[in-house]
């Protein structure tokens, strides 16, 4: 099957919708609605079988600061998984990533062997503090979410300077603004709460 890594477009919303929300029904991932991809239509990636002009995965790209950016609602359609589709869009978001000068593209998985075949390393989900400022707070899953944060460094890392750095610095909050949140995650209610 002939797959095409292009831009996603306003028909292609629909699909992406049903795709996505069928996922977060099996609560894979989060849902989205329609207008929220609509809103953010430039940011998404199709892969679209030529034979039969089907949509056979998505993904976006989300900033999160101006040198973090978060691979966001990667999905496959099951007609099309295990062909290498999920990882021609990650290695084409990356490179989008890579064009528009971001240092670094991060990722939160239920599938951790998949993005690190892909090139990312397992990071501490703290080490990626504005993707928990901004989102995951927000997340139904916040007390307990088991997802896996993935990064990938985009840019070579520079020469370390001093180790006499502040414990719990990653140059993008203080280690003091964040331990609040940190603390409010581990002492999440225990139990079946769903």
């Amino acid at each position: 099957m002939p797959i095409t890594i292009r831009p996603a477009f306003e028909q292609d919303i629909p699909a992406i919708a049903a795709m996505v929300n069928r996922f977060a029904a099996q609560d894979i991932m989060l849902p989205r609605s329609e207008a929220s991809i609509r809103q953010t239509l430039a940011d998404w990636l199709v892969a679209a079988d030529t034979s039969n002009h089907a949509l056979a995965g998505c993904g976006a790209l989300v900033p999160l600061t101006e040198t973090l950016v978060e691979i966001r609602s990667l999905a496959v359609h099951e007609d099309y998984q295990g062909q290498g589709v999920g990882g021609q869009l990650v290695l084409a978001l990356v490179e989008i990533a890579r064009d528009q000068g971001y240092e670094q593209v991060c990722a939160l998985t239920l599938r951790e062997n998949f993005f690190t075949r892909l090139g990312f390393e397992v990071v501490d989900r703290w080490s990626i503090s504005p993707k928990v400022w901004q989102a995951c707070i927000y997340c139904p899953k916040f007390h307990r979410c088991d997802e896996v944060a993935v990064s990938m460094p985009l840019v070579a890392a520079p020469a370390k300077a001093e180790e006499s750095k502040v414990p719990g610095w990653n140059g993008l909050l203080r280690w003091d603004a964040w331990q609040p949140l940190k603390l409010a995650y581990q002492q999440r209610p225990s139990g079946g709460e769903r």
